[in-house]
């Protein structure tokens, strides 16, 4: 088998969206997107034009285990039903691999085969595109990551996550609750340290448990209520100059309740979308941008495909 095929559990779907007309000035995300198949070459352009490649992660269990609302596994479905009508105005190639599906429980198999499908991504020059699923999507995406010849060739990688909650906790079973622990104590065992920030933290909804153990683990964070756009701008910018390259994972209840209603638990304060958008152009512009995912949009509680489209929109802004 080709070293650079990926093994998937659905492979892509059509997609579909408002038709204008066939030429590149009508042309929409919909009419762009390819099925995915491996190239001859790795791709050599920088991260502002390499093609970027979606790859659906349909979890419920992290949620579940983590007594959270189910429903997560539907997203990839819905965010790519949010980013078929929008007008495409990318200078990057958009490829579509398909989903892994996490069934009968087996969250860590499940992980496990997403986590291969992106190192290989990654090594082909592509940026991987992943679409959760539950934030137990996060830790697919560092076994993807850490896996890759990037970081085994000795790239400083930081983690940047979008997010109102740290997701820390140390339990006995992984969940959508633990994947940066799990990151930082996999790290350990490489002989290297977690490189990991996050903005959006919410006080009230972190216990001091799992903020002594941010403190233990050297996490950057800003607080949901410091997160003015200059104050954000600074943050990042410092995480950034610390690193080679970044993994952007986005959970959407960093984002208001009244932006992002669905999602397994709703924000009652939650940082600006202009804040998180602005992010989003810094780290595309910084050319840093290594892989990215998008998590925890639930449908189930979506109103109008509310979260799903600013899922979207995000996606784009960080691919243009």
């Amino acid at each position: 088998m080709d070293s650079s095929a990926l093994t998937v559990d659905v492979p892509p779907q059509p997609w579909t969206g408002r038709f204008d007309g066939d030429g590149a000035e009508h042309r929409r995300w919909w009419q762009a997107v390819a099925p995915y198949a491996p190239p001859a070459n790795p791709a050599t352009a920088s991260s502002r034009t390499r093609p970027a490649v979606i790859l659906g992660f349909g979890s419920d269990e992290g949620v579940r285990r983590n007594k959270g609302r189910t429903g997560a596994a539907a997203a990839p479905a819905a965010i790519r039903a949010a980013l078929g009508p929008l007008a495409f105005h990318l200078d990057r190639d958009v490829l579509d691999a398909g989903d892994v599906t996490v069934r009968d429980e087996s969250l860590e198999a499940g992980q496990a085969r997403a986590g291969l499908a992106i190192s290989r991504l990654i090594d082909a020059g592509q940026i991987p595109v992943v679409l959760g699923g539950g934030h137990e999507t996060a830790f697919a995406s560092y076994l993807g990551v850490a896996g890759s010849s990037a970081v085994r060739g000795g790239l400083r990688v930081g983690v940047l996550n979008l997010d109102a909650h740290f997701d820390l906790r140390d339990e006995a079973v992984p969940s959508s609750g633990t994947p940066f622990l799990q990151m930082a104590r996999a790290e350990a065992a490489a002989g290297r340290e977690l490189r990991y920030a996050v903005v959006g933290i919410s006080e009230p909804n972190n216990t001091r448990a799992l903020f002594r153990t941010a403190a233990e683990l050297g996490v950057d964070y800003l607080l949901d209520e410091d997160c003015s756009a200059e104050a954000a701008q600074a943050f990042v910018a410092a995480f950034l100059a610390q690193v080679d390259a970044l993994y952007l994972t986005i959970d959407l209840d960093v984002l208001p309740a009244s932006v992002a209603p669905g999602v397994s638990a709703p924000a009652a304060y939650g940082v600006p979308l202009p804040v998180i958008s602005a992010v989003c152009r810094q780290v595309a512009a910084s050319g840093k941008l290594l892989h990215l995912d998008v998590a925890e949009l639930n449908p189930e509680f979506d109103i109008d495909a509310r979260t799903a489209k600013v899922a979207a929109r995000l996606v784009n802004t960080l691919l243009g």
